[in-house]
């Protein structure tokens, strides 16, 4: 086996996704394993791979790491991505908290029943636009720095862009009363390595389409 981290999830976003942009804004390369079949995923569990019976998986310096949370606070801390100090720990933890309830929303879409899914697709936008994003607009315009804590790039810098870019995809208009946030997104994009996560032919995923709905339904069936 390489050095390079070892992911195993299905071939789309899911959870894994903010572990790949966290790996790749950080500058690592890392090794994809696609699940296609249950027998797959049982093998998986049946070999001990899977603490909880879950994925992502996370083969990262010896270990089998399962639980999307922990995985990405080994990978900041690892990468100089999770603050300074307690403090700067905390505050991160607490954006990426607050970024991941409204990211659960948006993992979650594609499965709606389709008489549901402008009513969802509404929620988002109203959460975005009146819960989440108005905190991340209020603290870059507080501080006037370029990053959410301690004026460094942080793993909460880079859950936002994740964030912003996703929510956009669905309601193209969402940044239009949010000034610092449109900066913000200007800015990361334009960091080397974002940016080239965000090129074509990156590990970056595409949009949920049928077909990957399908494949983790089949996947993961009881």
């Amino acid at each position: 086996m390489s050095g390079k981290p070892r992911l195993t999830y299905l071939n789309g976003r899911g959870r894994m996704e903010s572990i790949r942009w966290l790996l790749a804004a950080a500058g690592v390369e890392f090794e994809e394993v696609y699940l296609e079949t249950k027998e797959q995923y049982d093998k998986l569990i049946k070999d001990g791979f899977l603490l909880f019976q879950q994925v992502p998986l996370v083969e990262i310096d010896g270990m089998k790491m399962v639980q999307t949370r922990a995985i990405m606070s080994y990978i900041a801390g690892k990468y100089n991505l999770h603050g300074k100090d307690l403090k700067e720990r905390a505050l991160i933890d607490m954006y990426v908290e607050g970024i991941s309830d409204l990211m659960q929303m948006i993992l979650m879409f594609p499965f709606s029943p389709p008489d549901a899914k402008e009513k969802n697709l509404e929620s988002i936008k109203e959460r975005a636009t009146n819960r989440y994003f108005p905190v991340f607009e209020k603290v870059l315009k507080q501080h006037g720095q370029d990053f959410l804590v301690g004026n460094k790039f942080s793993w909460a810098d880079v859950q936002l862009i994740e964030a912003i870019l996703a929510v956009e995809e669905k309601v193209p208009a969402i940044l239009s009363g949010f000034p610092q946030l449109q900066v913000f997104k200007t800015k990361m994009s334009n960091m080397p390595t974002i940016k080239k996560f965000l090129q074509p032919g990156s590990p970056r995923k595409p949009p949920p389409d049928a077909h990957y709905v399908e494949t983790v339904l089949k996947v993961f069936k009881k």
